[in-house]
């Protein structure tokens, strides 16, 4: 969440800056600094009568020592006892308010970041291999159709529409696809590897920034007020969430494998077709914690490590940079790794990376030491390491060859076994 010290000493530059979003956002602001305004007037006006109780009872105990009537002075006591009480419940409830104010309000975009209302704005930074694309290719759906990779139908009939069930060499694949990215972070990226658990807490999908924005695209149990994970992000960056950690620590780097799950609410249209879109997926997510200074090369290294996955498979990709108005809730700057689909000739995201700066930090009162030994909120950062299906879809489309065949790159023979589908 936003430091409430920030907007009070600079309510227009966060106004302008969340306007970059959208301008509706503003209005919070003056709704977050209207309640502090409220809770604070409450809470010193609250220990100005406690102040005035605790010298009414010095008084009453001094008439009552030497035999005196108290009783007015009581009545006043009584009096000011019952104001305390109702300030103290408007003060608590102002700070309900604000909180909740908070926890809806987006990060502000980073300074540095491209202007724009939508995705129509996001600048290209690079690409890799585009010049070399396939123009056309069968798409995955047909190309799984002929070699059995793939069975959508028995999936609808288990779960509906929106899940896939990985067969034969596909589920192979998947796999191979799932431990090559674990090993290809954890022992050359220097990620320490997690397996965390995939039933998450409503707090720590609150610290992270799902909720209470995105409930509605959460799978939740309700009885035990757990939710499926929507990403390993949630679970990774919540392992410190309440701690005080030492500046030594960092930067920690974490690397784990978990499904996600999401309900996609009101997706339609074309990337419905097929497993582009799923409410079921397999991902393996990056995530960093460090010092706010670090973060911005941090952000970088993090981009470079998910794209040379796609170097390694020889996957045309191109990076974007988010602008303000397509930026997600919780980052203040972000880029996204599209990898080219052949069969949907277009390209397709695979990655976003993100710098949250002290924004998740501040939710799950993650901190850190520094050098003076001051507490200091930490900066988080998380990215797509990457996300299958897609990455599956782009790499049997790239690699499908004229005689129905797929040549897998070198880097996957030893997870897969062999060097091609069949």
């Amino acid at each position: 969440m936003l430091d409430i010290r920030f907007l009070r000493e600079n309510p227009d530059l966060a106004k302008q800056r969340l306007a970059l979003r959208n301008p509706q956002f503003s209005s919070l602001i003056d709704q977050i600094l209207d309640c502090d305004a409220q809770r604070r007037q409450a809470e010193t006006r609250y220990q100005q009568l406690q102040a005035e109780r605790k010298r009414l009872s010095k008084q009453i105990g001094q008439i009552r020592a030497a035999g005196g009537d108290s009783s007015t002075l009581e009545e006043q006591a009584r009096t000011l006892g019952e104001q305390i009480e109702a300030l103290q419940k408007q003060a608590a409830e102002c700070d309900s308010r604000q909180r909740q104010l908070l926890l809806i309000t987006p990060n502000l975009p980073h300074e540095q970041i491209p202007v724009g209302s939508d995705s129509s704005a996001n600048p290209v930074v690079r690409e890799y291999l585009t010049d070399h694309r396939k123009p056309t290719s069968p798409n995955h759906l047909e190309i799984a159709s002929q070699l059995q990779l793939l069975d959508l139908d028995r999936a609808a009939k288990i779960s509906g529409s929106g899940f896939t069930c990985f067969t034969h060499l596909g589920a192979r694949l998947e796999r191979a696809l799932i431990n090559f990215l674990l090993d290809l972070h954890s022992q050359h990226h220097g990620y320490r590897e997690i397996s965390p658990p995939f039933l998450i807490r409503r707090d720590s999908m609150i610290g992270t920034g799902q909720l209470p924005k995105f409930e509605e695209d959460m799978y939740a149990c309700e009885k035990d007020d757990l939710f499926l994970a929507p990403t390993a992000e949630v679970p990774l960056t919540n392992l410190y969430r309440d701690e005080i950690l030492p500046i030594s620590d960092l930067p920690i780097r974490l690397v784990a494998y978990s499904p996600c799950f999401r309900r996609e609410a009101g997706s339609t249209g074309r990337e419905t077709r097929g497993i582009i879109r799923l409410h079921q997926f397999d991902k393996v997510e990056l995530v960093k914690i460090c010092r706010p200074e670090d973060s911005p090369a941090e952000l970088e290294s993090l981009t470079n490590d998910a794209e040379r996955v796609l170097q390694l498979l020889q996957i045309p990709y191109r990076v974007v940079e988010l602008c303000s108005g397509d930026l997600g809730f919780s980052s203040m700057r972000t880029y996204d790794i599209e990898v080219w689909s052949p069969g949907q000739a277009q390209f397709l995201e695979v990655s976003s990376c993100s710098n949250f700066g002290d924004y998740q930090a501040r939710r799950m009162n993650l901190r850190f030491k520094d050098s003076d030994g001051k507490n200091r909120f930490c900066h988080t950062l998380n990215g797509s390491g990457t996300a299958l299906p897609r990455l599956f879809v782009a790499l049997i489309e790239n690699h499908f060859q004229p005689d129905g065949s797929i040549l897998l790159p070198p880097p996957l023979h030893p997870y897969f076994g062999k060097e091609k589908i069949p």
